[in-house]
């Protein structure tokens, strides 16, 4: 079946960066199986991966003053498509000075097969990252990465990295998915890392519940 190619789409303030259906996980919260979109987007599903000319020239078809940040986050990991968002987060920074984030699930450096995290510096304001458990084992049913046993303490290590490069590192868990134990945990993880601790919202069929 052709896909429509959505490349860029709106959430509240920011503009979103669609620039790849691949991931190195199948989570069992993904919000993939529930539908195509995000927050009334269009379908997020790709035909094909965009090149970087591809997604210059839609920034066009946008009020880019409108928007307080430009985010990477799409159907698939950004990482994966690490190359191309290195070049439209530079483009992004050039064109119109907008803080730039990245929302991944911390696997970038073993999809790349090397430390990206430096790749990071003068690129990158901000990076929201899926902690999703405090505990390495649920990790793996949750995410069921195709890393195995190695995503855990790698997505880890990324946070550790990155936050040396991007001014600011949250990671993350959603609302009533951990009990405050866990929540607790979580906090004294992102402590020990110097990262910050968000727990957000939840999304259901493509709509943020508050």
């Amino acid at each position: 079946m052709t896909r429509t190619m959505t490349l860029l789409y709106e959430v509240y303030d920011g503009l979103y960066v669609n620039l790849t259906n691949r991931c190195s996980c199948r989570c069992t919260f993904c919000l993939r199986s529930q539908g195509e979109s995000v927050c009334g987007s269009d379908s997020l599903w790709l035909e094909r991966e965009p090149t970087f000319e591809e997604v210059r020239d839609e920034f066009a078809k946008f009020d880019m003053s409108r928007y307080d940040e430009v985010v990477f986050c799409g159907f698939g990991e950004p990482t994966e498509a690490w190359e191309v968002l290195k070049r439209v987060a530079a483009y992004v920074k050039e064109a119109f000075g907008l803080p730039v984030r990245v929302n991944t699930n911390g696997q970038g450096s073993l999809i790349c097969g090397r430390d990206i995290a430096p790749e990071f510096a003068g690129l990158v304001d901000a990076v929201s990252i899926s902690l999703n458990t405090p505990n390495p084992e649920r990790y793996a049913e949750l995410t069921r990465s195709r890393f195995g046993e190695a995503a855990f303490p790698a997505m880890l290590d990324f946070a550790r990295e990155v936050k040396r490069y991007v001014p600011s590192v949250t990671m993350t868990t959603v609302e009533t998915t951990l009990t405050p134990e866990e929540e607790a945990e979580c906090q004294r993880i992102c402590d020990e890392l110097g990262v910050n601790y968000r727990i957000r919202l939840w999304v259901e069929e493509g709509k943020v519940t508050k």
